[in-house]
């Protein structure tokens, strides 16, 4: 079966690609925020990563914060029950850049926190680790 039920290759003239979608861009919300540069930033976005589904991602250069969460207002038919009052960023959205049909690849996926662990641990140099102070025992009389 494929994954989407119709390629815009395949509309019918005055067909709408609305009609056969999926609500992609209903369910959850990207941020570009700014590149990590230290192991602080990373445990940052690791922190992030553990308050549910979310994900980072690098497109173009760009990291992104990624957020999946259907939007509220989000009909089961997949059309929005808002429409005629929904946010300026839905009215300026349109179906020749939407993710229908995107293959969803990203430049790098992060998508558990334990990954964006492992891609600092890789890039930065191993930890240092502090020398404890010798503990130099002495002994003491008994006195019986």
């Amino acid at each position: 079966m494929p994954l989407f039920p119709i390629k815009r290759s395949q509309l019918s003239p005055g067909e709408v690609l609305c009609s056969h979608c999926t609500a992609l861009c209903c369910r959850y919300f990207s941020v570009p925020i700014e590149t990590p540069t230290n192991r602080k930033d990373f445990d940052n976005l690791r922190w992030f990563m553990l308050h549910g589904h979310v994900t980072v991602y690098v497109e173009d250069g760009t990291w992104y914060l990624c957020v999946y969460s259907d939007c509220r207002h989000l009909l089961p038919d997949n059309r929005c029950g808002i429409y005629d009052d929904r946010p300026q960023i839905c009215r300026e959205y349109s179906t020749s850049k939407c993710e229908y049909d995107d293959p969803g690849l990203h430049e790098r996926l992060f998508e558990t926190p334990e990954q964006i662990a492992e891609y600092a641990e890789a890039i930065f140099p191993p930890k240092r680790t502090q020398k404890r102070p010798e503990v130099r025992r002495i002994s003491l009389p008994i006195v019986s």
